[in-house]
């Protein structure tokens, strides 16, 4: 019975903050995502260094060294990966004209950056998984209410996907879909989880870390970069505004959750 409800748990976990994420950005329109590019980076920033790299310091024993050793691995194959995607658009597409070459870059970077947040969505969704498998192999009650924690901190980390995947050209459609096959991995995990606990563990922060990463990274590349295009004072406060209105949200999700 004990793998049937890390199964359900994990299903409706991942798919109930997916829904709930979405709804929230049902009717947004291109200048409404435009300006919102501001809240992704305070979700993704705050979810990685209030909530997802102390966790994952706290299951390592506190081992600082290696955690942060992790992160700065994770940005910089993150780095190579994208340089790569963004050389082989171009050179794949035989660009022999500067302008062409830069503006195919630039469309190859931000395919880059959307699959660099499913990566890290993947990881993150798959620890989330072997997290409730580990509680519900403690107590059925402690796995649903870790289960309701998971799904409260999942949501702030899908609004900033989804933001991501928006800014990128996605449909809603088209990113709906990724972001439930990122969910799905949370059932993998927690199946994973039931049979190899205690080997899975171990590796459990540094997957958390590199979840991590990827937010930071495509945060601090990307997104803030496209911010500060639009420079006049009046966009700059509210570009302000929002990061902050993005990091309380994490913080208010965070109190409910303990």
């Amino acid at each position: 019975m004990a793998l049937y409800w890390i199964i359900a748990v994990s299903f409706a976990g991942g798919l109930m903050s997916l829904l709930l994420a979405s709804i929230i950005f049902k009717k947004t329109n291109a200048a409404l995502v435009n300006n919102l590019v501001s809240l992704a980076v305070g979700t993704l920033l705050a979810a990685s260094f209030l909530e997802i790299i102390p966790h994952a310091m706290e299951a390592s024993n506190n081992n600082f060294h290696d955690i942060s050793f992790t992160v700065l691995i994770g940005i910089l194959i993150l780095f190579i990966l994208e340089k790569l995607m963004i050389w082989r658009h171009c050179h794949g597409s035989h660009c022999h004209k500067h302008t062409e070459c830069d503006t195919q870059s630039k469309q190859s970077k931000l395919s880059g950056n959307s699959g660099i947040i499913v990566i890290g969505d993947l990881f993150h969704n798959f620890v989330d998984g072997i997290l409730i498998a580990a509680a519900f192999l403690a107590n059925p009650a402690v796995g649903l209410l870790t289960a309701a924690a998971i799904i409260a901190h999942e949501i702030p980390q899908e609004i900033g996907n989804f933001m991501v995947m928006l800014n990128a050209g996605f449909s809603r459609a088209r990113a709906l879909i990724y972001n439930l096959i990122c969910g799905l991995l949370s059932v993998i995990g927690g199946v994973i989880g039931y049979f190899f606990l205690e080997q899975t563990m171990t590796i459990i922060p540094y997957l958390l870390v590199f979840a991590s990463s990827s937010f930071i990274y495509i945060a601090v590349s990307d997104l803030m970069p496209q911010m500060h295009r639009r420079f006049q004072l009046r966009e700059s406060i509210r570009q302000i505004s929002t990061i902050l209105l993005g990091v309380l949200v994490v913080i208010g999700l965070s109190l409910l959750e303990h």
